[in-house]
């Protein structure tokens, strides 16, 4: 009994390392996640929005971030980090009498200082309210197959890291907007730590949940062959 109770202890320690985080073999790591919190199960419908995952993570990346309408500073009263209170912005069916998509089309959020939605996510979330602005998410599958910086990490961070980690001034300081910037949060464990939520590490997203399984795999495989620009 004692020295099960001695590898308890040796185990809970093992993931307190800061800058250099044990990994698993990518054989080993538990590839096949379907993300966040509000999956139903079903699977991904190319046609469908779904809230779980795409919309909230831009929302919590582009809207909801210090200063604006996060949980503590909740700007006008406006909070985006949780169904919800995005729902109190939303007239579900109707994008046009919506004061979330007002904002945004008017060009009033996010702040002329701060990273910009694309016209793909802008439209994203249209349809997503033209479809019901429903609380949904899908299980689908989470290919793994063939990770790349340029087809895989930087597109997932363009829409789910880069509203806060990107434009002139980046939360933290931290840019995730070039390979090399990344490279270098990779290499010293900081990128998997923020992901995982791991003692230590400022999480990111620092709201509404951590991001879908699937994401986080592809990002831990990447990292576990080195970061590559490839």
């Amino acid at each position: 009994m004692a020295l099960i109770g001695l590898l308890g202890v040796l185990i809970m320690l093992v993931p307190g390392c800061k800058h250099e985080p044990l990994l698993p073999p990518v054989e080993d790591l538990p590839f096949g996640g379907g993300g966040g919190g509000g999956n139903n199960g079903a699977p991904c419908d190319p046609d469908t929005v779904y809230f779980q995952q795409s919309i909230l993570p831009l929302l919590v990346t582009y809207c909801s971030t210090p200063g604006c309408h996060d949980a503590v500073t909740h700007e006008e009263d406006v909070r985006l980090y949780e169904y919800g209170t995005i729902m109190e912005q939303v007239e579900p069916g109707d994008p046009w009498d919506s004061d979330l998509f007002d904002e945004i089309i008017d060009g009033d959020m996010p702040p002329d200082d701060a990273p910009q939605l694309s016209a793909e996510q802008v439209s994203m979330i249209q349809n997503w309210i033209l479809q019901g602005a429903q609380n949904n998410g899908c299980s689908g599958d989470c290919d793994t197959t063939n990770v790349t910086y340029s087809a895989t990490i930087a597109p997932l961070l363009q829409q789910k890291c880069n509203g806060c980690h990107g434009g002139a001034n980046p939360q933290g300081g931290y840019s995730l907007t070039s390979w090399g910037a990344v490279n270098t949060l990779a290499t010293e464990g900081r990128l998997l730590g923020a992901v995982q939520h791991q003692v230590g590490y400022t999480p990111m997203p620092p709201a509404g949940g951590m991001l879908p399984q699937c994401d986080i795999d592809k990002i831990a495989i990447w990292v576990q062959q080195g970061a590559p620009n490839n």
